[in-house]
């Protein structure tokens, strides 16, 4: 059986019990258990089952049992744990995953006495700090030593031994309550671990788990926390239609629920979670328009700023005039880098596609190592990089504290150094150690004035790191995609219930969804708030919403509704227009753009737009009127030529029109434009310009042969106005397709 046709199963029978659909879901798990011969859980099975049957005869039957739904409860919460039973015991074995090869090959290291195992995990600090005293040295210092490599050992051995366990025992519990109580395991570790639950919990429910990511949320180090709730929040997603069936669950968000600092965090994570669906686009935009950019200016590059006279002694420290010339031209350049800047200030992911190609290094062939937070002592690095030299302990230990950087890509910068020349290497250093420092100041200066700013780079960060495992893992398929979800938080049973509990926090995050253009996600967060208190802002970003979904007739309903409260009413006038446009009724669109008018008689745009209307009811005079008051007004607005050259046309005001589309022509024509031009030398009897014209339309402008026709069937009737014979068309058209094939 295949991994796909497991989950598909699993799916289907999980989605039942979540529907309560029991019966339907208990054939199929007796159908499921029955196929892959496993025997062991018939009896389970058939006690659910039976169990089933009696609940349902005595309520048929109206016997009153005030247990009833306890029990039915307690029947479905048995029947999910069934299905997880069922589930893990076919993926062991048959899934070719490398989670499950893994699983399949770590029976051997299991770990059986976790007191003996805990004592030796914290014997390595103090042997650590006795050795540290005697040789008059730091303490961290030893990365290299043979037992920190060991005690890096334990710590995978534990972080797999996590991974691979379905549910927790008592000893085990007690342990994890040790481990993350410990004043000597260093934090990385503890994070590392955090991260094994995570894991862990995502391919197999348990509530333990669940009750343990809540207790170290509750930790007070940021470092540790934040990985905690990102993976209790991942997880309450996954899980959201059995949690309600855990009261223990349920109950502990409840109480979180009421402190503020939960809320601000909770609000952050779900933001981020958000804003990782944009890292694709931007490395698109990357690759697709700036990467292009500094490929057309890098020829020139050398001599626009002077290289060479870089390099000597006495250099000013003001800025090259010249060096603002590199972007003359590239004008958009600079805009786009900013751009990009200030996404990254926001926490954006800018830097994936830079990264993606250093993940090829043996560190990464490691499952654990892409979930190790960066820190210098790590023996893995000593392995590659030789730190008892001074330069690369300074540059991992400036790494270390590169806020716009993830753990993984720190590792990544990290290994690839070491193929870097040496003066190379120095100079990255230098100029790396001044820009971290000042990156420091700033974000001690953050601090200050966002308490929370730290703990929020460090969930991004780890956000960032679980978004390269999933996207960048040689073997990605092998594992669900986390960030291929919606994350649409507030439709989910249990974290919509604590978001709709504060309405602040729900329009936060609509508002996030509207500023990156998730439209449907916004007005669906509007919508729900609109229920709550009538709000005329929030009626026109739920009608900007549906315009920009393209489903004008409900974006016109809201706006109309939107006229009620009068907010900014200018800019709704005009929207409302917009949409009668589109919706082809320019007669009302008119009515509303001259009530914008009456309101600012000096927006051009606006008087563009009375242009149009009156072009789409054909007065065409009247049209014409208002495209030279804005060509009057505004001498030098391209914008109004097209519509000036159409409508003169129109008008059989042939050589004004002429006079315009050879000012469109000399600039940058699109199809109609050349199209145009050649209707208008037909009806000034120039039948060759015109030809070569419609020629240029197809051919220069990617225009194919049959759109043209359509929209050539659509002008006939004006070019026949303007006294084109009828009868010379199909000639006309027929001499064109001759020319097009040649």
């Amino acid at each position: 059986m295949t991994d796909k046709e497991v989950r598909r199963q699993y799916t289907e029978i999980y989605n039942r019990l979540a529907e309560r659909k029991l019966k339907p879901a208990f054939d199929q798990l007796k159908k499921l258990i029955h196929e892959n011969s496993l025997g062991i859980f018939s009896d389970e099975w058939r006690e659910l089952d039976q169990t089933y049957h009696y609940m349902l005869q005595y309520t048929v039957e109206g016997i009153r049992d005030p247990e009833r739904q306890k029990i039915y409860r307690k029947l479905i919460v048995s029947a999910f744990e069934l299905l997880d039973k069922v589930n893990e015991t076919i993926r062991l074995k048959y899934s070719s995953s490398l989670e499950y090869e893994q699983k399949r090959s770590f029976k051997s290291q299991w770990i059986d006495n976790f007191e003996s195992f805990f004592t030796e995990l914290e014997a390595f600090y103090h042997f650590d700090e006795l050795q540290a005293l005697a040789e008059n040295r730091d303490l961290g210092t030893s990365a290299t030593s043979e037992a920190a490599g060991k005690h890096r050992q334990q710590m995978f051995r534990l972080f797999y031994h996590l991974c691979f366990r379905d549910q927790l025992s008592a000893e085990e519990i007690s342990f994890l309550k040790q481990f993350f109580a410990s004043q000597t395991i260093l934090s990385v570790y503890k994070s590392f671990i955090v991260t094994a639950l995570t894991l862990s919990l995502r391919r197999c429910f348990d509530a333990e788990k669940f009750s343990m990511l809540f207790d170290v949320f509750e930790q007070d180090e940021p470092a540790i926390n934040q990985r905690a709730l990102v993976g209790l929040l991942l997880s309450l997603y996954q899980y959201d239609a059995r949690i309600a069936y855990y009261p223990e669950i349920t109950g502990r968000l409840k109480i979180l629920n009421e402190n503020p600092a939960f809320k601000k965090n909770l609000e952050r994570i779900i933001v981020q979670l958000i804003r990782s669906k944009d890292t694709e686009k931007i490395q698109q935009r990357i690759r697709d328009e700036l990467l292009p950019e500094m490929i057309k200016i890098s020829p020139t590059l050398k001599d626009k700023i002077n290289l060479d006279s870089l390099m000597e002694e006495g250099l000013s420290e003001d800025k090259n005039p010249e060096w603002q010339d590199i972007f003359n031209d590239s004008p958009g350049l600079m805009d786009k880098m900013q751009e990009l800047s200030d996404l990254q200030m926001e926490g954006a992911d800018v830097f994936l596609g830079s990264f993606a190609m250093l993940k090829s290094f043996p560190f990464f062939n490691e499952l654990g190592n892409w979930f190790v937070p960066f820190f210098p002592e790590n023996p893995q690095l000593a392995d590659v990089l030789d730190v008892s030299n001074e330069m690369n302990r300074m540059f991992v230990r400036t790494i270390a504290n590169a806020p716009v950087l993830c753990n993984s890509d720190k590792y990544s910068f990290s290994l690839s150094i070491h193929n870097l020349p040496k003066e190379n290497r120095e100079f990255m250093i230098q100029g790396l150690k001044a820009e971290m420092e000042q990156l420091d100041e700033l974000e001690n200066e953050d601090e200050l004035t966002d308490p929370g700013r730290k703990s929020g780079d460090i969930s991004n960060q780890y956000i960032q790191d679980l978004y390269r495992f999933y996207k960048l893992h040689p073997r990605k398929n092998d594992f669900e995609d986390v960030f291929n979800w919606p994350f649409d938080f507030h439709n989910k049973n249990t974290l919509g219930s604590i978001l709709k509990e504060d309405e602040n926090m729900l329009r936060n995050i609509a508002e996030y969804y509207f500023s990156k253009n998730y439209f449907e996600e916004a007005s669906n967060i509007f919508s729900y708030l609109l229920s709550l208190k009538k709000d005329g802002e929030l009626l026109q970003k739920i009608a900007f919403c549906h315009q920009k979904q393209g489903n004008f007739q409900k974006a016109l309903e809201a706006y109309l509704e939107a006229e009620l409260y009068e907010p900014n009413r200018l800019w709704n006038l005009k929207k409302i227009a917009l949409c009668y446009r589109n919706l082809k009724q320019p007669d009302k669109a008119l009515a509303y753009y001259k009530e914008a008018e009456r309101l600012n008689a000096d927006d051009l745009n606006n008087q563009l737009n009375v242009g149009h209307c009156l072009l789409e009811l054909n007065q065409f005079d009247e049209a014409l009127k208002c495209y030279f008051k804005v060509e009057y007004l505004s001498p030098g607005n391209k914008k109004v030529w097209r519509p000036l050259g159409w409508c003169s046309f129109l008008t059989g005001k042939k050589e004004q029109a002429e006079k315009y589309f050879l000012k469109l022509i000399e600039e940058e024509p699109n199809r109609h434009d050349l199209m145009n031009m050649g209707h208008v030398q037909w009806s000034m009897g120039q039948r060759k310009a015109a030809l070569q014209y419609y020629q240029q339309s197809i051919s220069a402008t990617g225009f194919s042969e049959s759109e043209f026709m359509d929209v050539f069937e659509e002008d006939l009737p004006h070019l026949l106005r303007q006294g084109i014979d009828r009868d010379d068309v199909p000639i006309m058209l027929d001499q064109l397709r001759y020319f097009v094939e040649e």
